[in-house]
């Protein structure tokens, strides 16, 4: 990589840390620069404006989370595995990050009803995710894994709201207890939709497997 791009890397990577902070429209090329220990001019370098700046910050989040989240669950044997495996991940990066705040969650926040470049890249990342939250839970439909004629839709919605509430507790109530209940929530979910036999032999493997495999 070359010496440009590490800069560039490095100013993405310092603007994430804060924005996570801050959020991104606390995002500022002084405080940047600053944090930098680089002029403004050095910054503007790299990204032709705040809103450049502010875009890549959300791209590099959304690298971060495909890497944490949906990747290592794709590992898993498509049907509740997947799912199952895919959620708690989910879960516990959102334990995580409520301590400094999810760029996500605060940027739909910021906005929800700001038009412009970063409100549509913002809405196309969630969109994107949301379809992969679909694709695992309808994989799991198409395996017999959960019962024939739910909604697909429904249940994706249903688990959004677990890991929305889930933030709002741990950050905002500060609530020790959140990651336990929303899990809690979430088997009850699964009860909701899953084939009972499907996800009894689901939980006999987990409870089976090594404490690193467990999800």
């Amino acid at each position: 990589m070359k010496k440009g791009e590490l800069t560039r890397a490095a100013i993405v990577a310092a603007a994430l840390e804060l924005s996570a902070r801050v959020g991104l429209e606390g995002l500022t090329i002084g405080a940047l620069a600053e944090r930098m220990q680089m002029s403004k001019s050095g910054v503007f370098a790299h990204f032709g404006s705040r809103e450049d700046l502010q875009i890549a910050v959300l791209k590099a989040y959304e690298q971060r989370f495909v890497e944490d989240v949906l990747l290592p669950g794709l590992t898993q044997r498509r049907g509740l595995p997947r799912l199952c495996a895919i959620m708690e991940r989910w879960l516990e990066r959102t334990a995580v990050e409520a301590a400094s705040g999810c760029i996500w969650i605060s940027g739909a926040t910021e906005y929800d009803d700001r038009p412009g470049a970063v409100r549509e890249e913002l809405v196309a990342m969630v969109r994107s995710w949301q379809r992969e939250l679909s694709r695992a839970a309808q994989q799991a439909l198409d395996a017999g894994d959960l019962r024939p004629g739910m909604q697909v839709a429904e249940m994706v919605f249903e688990l959004y709201g677990v890991v929305l509430v889930l933030h709002h507790d741990t950050r905002l109530l500060n609530n020790p207890d959140s990651l336990a209940r929303a899990r809690r929530v979430f088997r009850r979910i699964l009860a909701a939709y899953a084939v009972p036999e499907r996800l009894q032999a689901h939980e006999r493997a987990q409870t089976a497997a090594p404490a690193s495999l467990q999800f």
